[in-house]
């Protein structure tokens, strides 16, 4: 049985706009090949310029920003909008979320999250030598459960869905629907040491299974098609 780390990237710098965090990681994470590098959607959003102004007095100021954020509302309840996103997430709020901006700002949610994260892989690379895996991660609540959890919104040079169909159970079974979202519990198992307050933005997963390393994308092969959504 294989043994997982989590290692917390702890002394990153407070991200700025055009900021390389590939460069900013490679500096203070010592890769090996198999690592899988989890980076959180705000500081990639930071980077990437994803910030908008918004009435710091205000406390609905943003909500104009989850109306533009938007391809379709699902939900509203009191001021809470529950809506799909132009990527095809269906979340809180379109993902515009301002905590740990400062006052005045909102953050919007990567244009591209799967190609944000083949940026730092292909940054990472070229500074390492080490093809780590790459996830862009984002704490989404869950129908029908409280709390929430991270989850992956975006990869590269990891697997999203790793399909056990047709392989068998521990008693031979053969298995005919699991599909397990591998991607996710990287990075849910990654917000154990980067928290929400800590100021901990990027964490290596090391460990993960090597037949997991491999071209992915979380538009592709997580989001559901809305043919096959059974609740909308």
């Amino acid at each position: 049985m294989s043994t997982i780390q989590l290692i917390p990237i702890g002394d990153l710098p407070e991200i700025a706009p055009g900021d390389n965090l590939a460069e900013l990681i490679a500096e203070r994470a010592p890769l090996m090949e198999g690592d899988v590098v989890v980076v959180t959607q705000k500081v990639v959003s930071k980077a990437e310029g994803r910030l908008v102004a918004i009435d710091a007095t205000d406390p609905l100021s943003h909500k104009r920003l989850v109306e533009q954020e938007s391809v379709r509302v699902l939900r509203r309840r009191g001021d809470l909008i529950v809506s799909e996103t132009r990527h095809g997430f269906v979340c809180a709020n379109a993902g515009v979320d301002l905590s740990n901006v400062e006052a005045g700002l909102a953050a919007l949610l990567p244009v591209d999250p799967d190609r944000s994260a083949r940026w730092i892989r292909d940054g990472l690379l070229a500074r390492t030598g080490v093809a780590a895996g790459v996830i862009v991660s984002d704490t989404f609540g869950r129908t029908w459960r409280r709390g929430v959890v991270d989850v992956a919104i975006g990869c590269a040079g990891v697997a999203a869905i790793v399909d056990l169909r047709g392989t068998v159970d521990a008693l031979g079974r053969e298995l005919q629907v699991t599909e397990v979202c591998v991607a996710d519990q990287i990075a849910s198992a990654a917000e154990l040491v980067m928290g929400k307050a800590r100021r901990v933005p990027a964490a290596v997963v090391r460990g993960v299974d090597p037949s997991w390393l491999r071209d992915g994308s979380v538009r592709d092969e997580i989001v559901r098609h809305p043919s096959e959504d059974l609740f909308r």
